[in-house]
Parts: C-alpha cells; structure tokens; sequence
C-alpha cells in the first residue's frame, strides 16, 4: 500500500504595525491585517477574484521597499515589517480617494465618505465634483466616458445611463476602472468574456466586444459583474428604479437566504426584500457551490414569485 502525501502548511513571522505575527504562508498582506483586526480600505479587491492592484487604496509600507506595496496581492514573507497607517501610507490613500472622488460619481459607493473623512481627503481640491448620469436616458452608445466639448474636460460632462434591458442598468460614470466585472465575467467565473477595457489612458473605458449594444453582444445576463461591482456602476434594473423614486431604503430590507428552485444544482439565494417585494438577488461568498456567482435564472428569474392576481391575493 502506498503512503498517502501530508501536506505541511508552513507559516511564516512578521511584524504589522510594530506587533508579531504568525501566518499561514500564501497569506496577503491584506488578509493578516484582516485577521488581527487592522481594516484596510479596498475598491478592486474580490474575495473570490484574483488581485489586479488597480485602484491601489490598499497600500501599505514594508521595510526596505522603495514604494508603497498592494497588500491585497503582497504574500506575508518571514521577517516582513510592515507598517498600515504610516504618514506616507495615509497620505498616499487620501490622494487616491481625491483623485476618485474628483473624477467619478462614489454617491452609491459603500463606506467611502467615512473613508473620505477618516483619511481628510478634499476632493474639491480638483475641482466641481463628477456629475450623476442623466436620469432615465436611453443609450445605446458605446460604454465608456464621453467626449468633452467647448473646452471641458471629461469630469465635468455627465454620462447617460445606459438602459438597454430589463434586468440592470449601466451607468459608468460611477465606474473606476477596478477590472472586477471584466475578471467576473472572464476566466475567473463565467468565461463568457463579454466585456473587457477598451482604449488607453484617459478614454479606457469597459466596453462590450466592437462595443456593440449589451443585447447584441456575449452577454448571458448571469449579473455576476454586479455582484462584484464596488460602486454601483453596474445596478440591478429594480435597485435602480427606487432609487430614481427615492424609495431605496437597505435598512428597511430584510434578507433571506434559500436555494434556488430552477434546477438540481444548489445554488444558495439571498433575497433582498422590501415592502414585501424582493429587489435584488445575491448570493453568499463563502458558498461551496456558487462563491457568489449565479445564472440569470437564479440572478433575475424572481418575478413568479411576485406576480399576484389583480385582487391582491397572492
């Protein structure tokens, strides 16, 4: 009989913020932050994605390196000292939050203006701050920023929304650049690849393929690019449309976690309700099946479940 291989997971030590500490080897720096308590701002960082460093708010320092390093792909090394709240760390935050908050519209952004705040970040420095998309306006133009005219930049010229099908919306005036839907829907969940970064430098922008209208391209609708969208540039059609009536209230939801009926493979269900209506589907993270991804059955195909005779009864 042969021997059965033992895996030996090996830690490595190091000091965060002046105290040690043991990890296992292959933790990022973010994560043995994260384990002792230490929160790190992120934007572009997925638990279920691989790490691109793009929107770079998780700086942090570490001894003997010339620049400030992406915690969220930075491995723990022995004998690492790493420093999270040093002043060239904070400052070097508060410059990325600037520079965002300048440039784009963060209004549906989750904790950034406690961020903004924590870090005294003055977007105003940089000028009028991003405007909101045009309300309600039908696009079928490429995605990505306009063009300016007449002498104004690209910051100060607001998007349409681009509302080209039932089940979300995009608006990218919200959007910064971090790559989550583009590595949701390529290699590292659905492999449909039907958006990717078009252009460079200021006109990159996400597109779909020749940027042709998002029914007219590869999309299958899974919505797993809203799942990890840090910033509401991609929304669901029913979160989008409270909002524009001023009736989107997360404190007034309740969620309920379920199986999905559609099919025998077993994806877990977050139903976000609200006024004994479901608004939006999500799914957990740290799910063996789905690890947050769905099809568009299970993403959108709710509406059954609300389609109550003229009477009222259900």
């Amino acid at each position: 009989m042969s021997a059965v291989p033992v895996t030996i997971s090996r830690t490595v030590e190091l000091e965060i913020d002046g105290e040690p500490v043991r990890v296992r080897e292959g933790t990022t720096l973010l994560e043995a932050c994260r384990a002792r308590g230490t929160e790190i701002p992120t934007l572009c960082y997925g638990e279920t994605l691989t790490p691109v460093n793009a929107c770079r708010v998780c700086m942090v320092e570490v001894e003997g390196s010339r620049v400030l390093v992406p915690s969220c792909a930075r491995k723990a090394e022995d004998g690492m000292v790493v420093r999270t709240g040093s002043d060239r760390v904070m400052h070097s935050r508060k410059m990325v939050l600037e520079f965002l908050a300048s440039s784009v519209d963060l209004s549906t952004t989750p904790t950034v203006d406690r961020w903004i705040d924590e870090y005294g970040a003055r977007p105003e420095r940089y000028g009028p701050p991003a405007p909101p998309a045009a309300a309600g306006e039908r696009d079928h133009a490429p995605a990505g920023h306009h063009h300016a005219g007449d002498g104004q930049t690209a910051a100060t010229v607001a998007q349409p929304v681009k509302l080209d099908n039932e089940n979300y919306v995009r608006d990218y005036s919200k959007c910064i650049l971090c790559y989550k839907c583009v590595e949701g829907c390529g290699s590292d969940w659905q492999n449909t690849f039907a958006i990717a970064v078009a252009g460079r430098g200021f006109d990159a922008r996400i597109a779909t393929e020749f940027a042709a209208p998002l029914p007219d391209s590869a999309c299958v609708y899974c919505g797993n690019c809203i799942a990890v969208c840090p910033t509401g540039a991609l929304m669901f059609k029913s979160e989008y449309d409270l909002r524009q009536e001023g009736r989107w209230d997360e404190s007034a939801q309740a969620v309920t976690e379920t199986i999905c009926s559609y099919c025998g493979v077993g994806c877990s269900l977050e139903l976000h309700v609200q006024d004994n209506e479901i608004v939006k589907v999500t799914s957990p993270l740290d799910h063996s099946v789905t690890r947050g991804n769905l099809c568009v059955k299970g993403r959108f195909g709710y509406q059954y479940v609300q389609n109550r005779e003229a009477d009222g009864s259900s």
